[in-house]
């Protein structure tokens, strides 16, 4: 392995060629010479200054110190810099955009002291992920990170790395606006996974790489953090990685894995054993860019430089073609007929509510009765508003395994985390489920908020570009068919109207509507089909009396009942009576809605599925 021939007075030597690096552009360097980075600045600051304060806040505080870091790491051989910037946010920080703008302006100041006379290393502006949690919009989110990038660029740096990342869609939007802005910005994306290949967000490490690699705005694509050299390695040496041909690529490993001492965050792997699996990785994955993430320090990065090879990695012109043979899939659900072929049909859905306790055998009975009806698939809500009911997927399950129709249980997000989500896909397939509707869910009650926490670790979209991925890598030969919901009545028809688009690119196959009880609620479904091409089936929900209907008004979130509709219930009428406004209301929607919708969805209070066979006479 040929020794790093580190430039000289500015100078890269490759073959017979001579180019002062003062006047290259980071692309050109990586074409004649393997770049390396710094390593670990927070880990490395709290051990080298005893202290466990944010390494940010010593951009105001204690400059000398962040400017000492960034020469060590110059001295051992580093000839990129990543800004002390990775939690320069308002919510890390706890301050306003303006504070924040001072923070990364001291710190850009800082990393080009740090290079003074040096024309031989370049600074990259570093962002990382900012924790929202509900604190912020996804808006403003997305437009922080574009106010932070718009800084260092401000600042003359034109490079931007957005490191430690699960899934790229907060990141997009600044990344297209810089682009266009200042064309000539090299931007680099990495993603963290855990040692299995998935992110916190539950994606998987090849699409991460793949989706990011069909950005034509992102240049370097690659992982950092989470893992050690020998994982990372194995997962960007897997076949098919995803990494375009036109991409850089970059690799920024973990000093192996944190142990707790005394207190304490201690690394296990030596400098030796990580300047060397890194090397093989380079060879190996043919990686532009190496460094390290946390536990590494600048004696890692000395090992790492007096032994890679800098050769650069040959030319790549064409994206990489996947060794995965191509399965043609065998489309099931109930969405399809016995030869795998979209229903001709108006399509029947048909709503199921798990009881509150370990009694099923109404919900059984009305499942028995459907048998004999033309209903396509049983859906069965996971838990709505919050209240524990039977599991929609075990619920779903034995309903197929005593009545063998099509069902389909309601999955959302709340309370569980992607490995969860991973798991219960996986058990349902395995027991023949394979219709979901996948939603985003309904809060816990606020009367017990404070004893019962609602957890979401992403929304609808997120949990379905889950289950696209898993549609790929774990069941490409009879994929999952899942849908998703629709809100007609959101004061922002746009933004339900942009919602139902990113869900149709998550994969989903169809879209189940609120209740609609109104001419006006239709035309809303209406324009919503006509500007998405969605198959939808519009929700139904016969009430069969007055007290029903006011209680789903005045009791229940997301349904908009009209007072026209409650007006047509008799007073103190009978059973009978009820029952009939209800059928009748429910033949009127079918009748206005009868041009665009692809089926109908219906959910009866009370579990009276015998009202379906009146309904569609």
């Amino acid at each position: 392995m040929r020794k790093n021939a580190l430039p000289q007075r500015g100078i890269v030597t490759t073959d017979d060629r001579k180019v002062m690096v003062s006047t290259m552009n980071i692309q050109e360097y990586i074409r004649t010479h393997k770049l390396i980075t710094d390593g670990a600045f927070g880990t490395y600051y709290a051990d080298r200054f005893q202290t466990q304060d944010m390494p940010e806040l010593a951009n105001i505080s204690f400059p000398q110190r962040v400017t000492a870091i960034h020469q060590e790491y110059i001295e051992a051989g580093a000839r990129l810099l990543r800004t002390n910037t990775f939690a320069s946010n308002t919510i890390l920080l706890h301050a306003d955009m303006n504070e924040v703008r001072t923070n990364i302006t001291a710190a850009v100041n800082l990393a080009k002291e740090a290079v003074k006379g040096r024309e031989d290393v370049f600074i990259a502006g570093d962002i990382g992920p900012i924790p929202s949690d509900e604190v912020i919009s996804r808006e403003e989110l997305e437009e922080q990170y574009y106010q932070i990038a718009r800084v260092m660029l401000d600042q003359g740096l034109k490079i931007l790395t957005f490191e430690t990342f699960h899934e790229l869609q907060y990141i997009l939007p600044a990344i297209g606006r810089i682009k266009t802005e200042a064309p000539d910005t090299f931007i680099m994306v990495e993603f963290t996974v855990n040692q299995f290949g998935y992110s916190s967000a539950g994606l998987g490490v090849k699409s991460l790489l793949k989706d990011a690699s069909a950005c034509k705005d992102i240049d370097a694509v690659g992982l950092n953090c989470g893992i050690g050299p020998a994982h990372m390695e194995k997962l960007l040496g897997q076949a098919g990685v995803g990494i375009s041909g036109t991409k850089y690529r970059i690799a920024l490993p973990n000093a192996g894995y944190p142990r707790r001492t005394s207190s304490r965050i201690r690394y296990s792997n030596s400098s030796e054993y990580f300047a060397a699996k890194v090397e093989e990785m380079a060879a190996q994955c043919e990686l532009d860019i190496v460094g390290g993430c946390c536990g590494t320090t600048p004696e890692f990065i000395r090992q790492l430089s007096q032994g890679l090879d800098t050769t650069p990695c040959p030319p790549r012109t064409a994206a990489e073609t996947s060794k995965t043979e191509q399965v043609v899939p065998q489309r099931k659900g109930f969405l399809y007929d016995e030869q795998g072929n979209l229903k001709k049909k108006k399509l029947i859905a048909v709503e199921l509510a798990p009881p509150m306790g370990a009694d099923d055998e109404k919900v059984l009975e009305a499942a028995r009765l459907l048998q004999k009806s033309d209903v396509d698939v049983l859906t069965f809500p996971d838990s709505p508003s919050g209240r524990t009911r039977i599991d929609s997927v075990l619920m779903a399950e034995k309903v197929r395994r005593e009545t063998g129709m099509e069902v389909m249980p309601h999955i959302c997000c709340r309370d569980k985390n992607a490995i969860a989500m991973r798991s219960l896909f996986l058990g349902a397939y395995i027991n023949d489920i394979t219709n979901m509707l996948i939603i985003t869910g309904d809060p816990v009650p606020s009367l017990v908020r404070q004893t019962i926490k609602a957890v979401f670790n992403f929304d609808s979209v997120g949990l379905m570009k889950i289950a696209q991925e898993m549609n790929t890598e774990n069941f490409p030969a009879r994929p999952l068919s899942y849908g998703g919901a629709i809100s007609q009545g959101r004061k922002n028809l746009d933004v339900e109207i942009m919602r139902v688009k990113k869900k149709m690119e998550a994969g989903a196959e169809f879209f189940l509507t609120q209740p609609v009880f109104s001419k006006e609620d239709a035309e809303r479904v209406r324009r919503i089909k006509q500007e998405t091409g969605a198959r939808i089936l519009c929700g139904i929900m016969p009430f069969v009396n007055k007290r029903n209907a006011l209680f789903m008004k005045n009791e229940i979130a997301g349904i908009i009942v009209p007072d026209e509709v409650i007006a047509r219930y008799p007073e103190n009428g009978t059973k009978q009576e009820g029952e009939a406004v209800g059928v009748e209301l429910a033949r009127e929607i079918m009748e206005f809605t009868a041009d665009f919708a692809d089926g109908y969805y219906f959910s009866f209070p009370f579990n009276r599925v015998y009202l379906l066979e009146q309904i569609l006479r």
